[in-house]
């Protein structure tokens, strides 16, 4: 397995063991989807890739735990173009149906971003909005936590910093089988911001098959000189739950 993935994968199983309760003999909620399909970028890299994404979700009484795994990887007359994976672990206590707290780690490596890899962890609080609308749910988290940014061809090198987390969650049923979907975070900084955002439109094509056409948008304010601050791809993918 490439080191970028086996170090992704490290962080999150690590966070999500850490927080999770002794195992007991109740009964746990499980949920996974798979998501595959192709992409073109723009920024940073200019090319046509294949994008994959897995999600793992386990729900026991007041507890939730997800793991997810989102990324690409390209290549050009056999050269390597692109390869970038973003891997979070979260575990989630909810105190009613609307208020929560929520422990994050994430890791992220891509080096055509020119950081090596920038990893952060988060504690935040939650609220889901719009409780009383049948075809919409709004959620948002406010927290803090540090970062650890790795540098490759960055001048400044490798540097950690404190940073507030601020995100939202959209969704709205469209119809029966059709969902807008829209999540936007942002990761302050006193050196750099990192946001991101994803509009995406799914549409069922069986009971657990649906094809999704999403936009995923990233922004850092400070980057090597050489880079591009703004990373788009544009991607239609099938997804798959069970």
């Amino acid at each position: 397995m490439p080191g970028i993935y086996r170090n992704s994968v490290r962080v999150a199983l690590l966070t999500l063991a850490l927080f999770a309760l002794p195992l007991q003999a109740q009964t746990w909620d499980l949920a996974s989807e798979l998501e595959l399909g192709a992409v073109y970028t723009s920024g940073n890299t200019d090319n046509e890739s294949l994008r994959f994404r897995a999600a793992f979700d386990a729900i026991r009484e007041q507890w939730s735990y997800r793991l997810t795994l989102d990324g690409f990887r390209s290549s050009k007359d056999d050269e390597l173009a692109a390869q970038r994976l973003y891997t979070v672990g979260s575990a989630t206590y909810n105190f009613d149906p609307d208020n929560f707290v929520m422990t994050r780690v994430a890791h992220e490596t891509d080096k055509f971003s020119g950081y090596d890899s920038q990893s952060d962890v988060s504690v935040s609080y939650g609220q889901v909005v719009f409780r009383d609308l049948e075809d919409m749910t709004l959620s948002y988290t406010v927290g803090a936590g540090m970062r650890v940014s790795r540098g490759s061809d960055s001048d400044e090198g490798d540097f950690e910093e404190a940073i507030i987390r601020l995100s939202a969650d959209y969704s709205w049923d469209l119809s029966d089988n059709a969902r807008f979907l829209q999540t936007l975070s942002a990761d302050v900084g006193e050196r750099t911001t990192i946001a991101r955002s994803e509009t995406a439109l799914e549409s069922d094509i069986l009971s657990n098959l649906s094809m999704k056409f999403a936009i995923n948008v990233k922004h850092q304010t400070e980057v090597p000189v050489t880079r591009e601050k703004t990373d788009t791809e544009a991607s239609v993918t099938l997804l798959l739950r069970f």
